[in-house]
C-alpha cells in the first residue's frame, strides 16, 4: 500500500494539538521516567491489544517508533505496521530506529485527525500517551478517523494518563502535561460507532485504557 504523505504534495499536516519536536529528548525523558522499563509498558499494551501474526496495525502519534517496532515483531513477516505522527523529527528518528533493527515499518508524517490511509484498511489502531496532547474536539476527530480506517471487527486501543490517578513515582510529573477521563473516551468511542467497549487502569495505574471494536 502506498501511504500518502501530505508534504509530498506541498502541504504540511497541521494539528490542533501539541506537537513535540525534540525526538532525542523525548526518548531520554521516557527512559528516565520509566527507569528504563518502557519495554514492559509496550508489552502490556500489545498484550492488551491482542496483536496477532498477519495483522495490519497502525500506531497513531507514534513518536519515535518504539511501540510500532515492537508491534512488527508480533505481526511477523506476513503482517504490516504503520506509524503516523505530526512531528517530522519523531518520524525521522523512528525511521532510523526501524532501519537499525531491520524492522519493516512504514512511518508517515501526518496528523491524528486526518489519518493518511484508506477506509477499512487496518485490523488494529493504537494510540498511547498521546490523547492528552489533544483538545476534546481533536480527540473526537481522531477517534472517528480511527473508526474509518478500521475493518469491521477491527480493534482500537487508546492508552493515556488518567485523571484522578495516584500522582507518585517516576511517571507522576507527566500529569502536568495533561490527562484524560476514561469515561469521556468511552462515550466518544460509542458515538463514533465502536462497540464491545472495555476500559480500566494499566498495572502502573497512572495510565488507563479504552479497547473497542469497529
Amino acid at each position: 500500500m502506498n501511504v500518502s504523505d501530505p508534504e509530498l504534495h506541498g502541504r504540511r499536516p497541521t494539528t490542533i494539538g501539541a506537537v513535540l519536536h525534540s525526538a532525542v529528548a523525548y526518548d531520554l525523558t521516557v527512559w528516565l521516567a520509566t527507569l528504563g522499563r518502557d519495554s514492559a509498558f509496550r508489552k502490556e499494551v500489545l498484550d492488551l491489544a491482542r496483536v496477532a501474526p498477519g495483522e495490519s496495525v497502525l500506531d497513531v502519534a507514534c513518536g519515535t517508533g518504539n511501540l510500532a517496532i515492537a508491534a512488527k515483531e508480533r505481526v511477523g513477516p506476513t503482517g504490516t505496521v504503520y506509524g503516523v505522527d505530526a512531528s517530522a523529527e519523531m518520524i525521522a528518528r523512528a525511521t532510523r530506529k526501524a532501519a537499525r533493527k531491520g524492522a519493516t515499518v512504514v512511518f508517515s508524517h501526518g496528523i491524528a485527525q486526518q489519518l493518511p490511509f484508506p477506509d477499512a484498511r487496518m485490523d488494529l489502531v493504537l494510540s498511547t500517551r498521546a490523547f492528552h496532547h489533544l483538545p476534546t474536539t481533536g480527540r473526537a476527530e481522531c477517534i472517528r478517523d480511527m473508526h474509518r480506517v478500521l475493518r469491521t471487527g477491527g480493534r482500537m486501543l487508546v492508552v493515556d494518563f488518567i485523571k484522578g490517578a495516584p500522582r507518585h513515582g517516576p511517571l507522576a510529573h507527566f500529569h502536568r502535561h495533561g490527562s484524560v477521563r476514561l469515561e469521556d473516551v468511552v462515550s466518544t468511542a460509542a458515538e463514533a460507532g465502536f462497540r464491545d467497549i472495555e476500559s480500566g487502569p494499566l498495572r502502573a495505574r497512572t495510565c488507563g485504557y479504552v479497547l473497542a471494536r469497529a
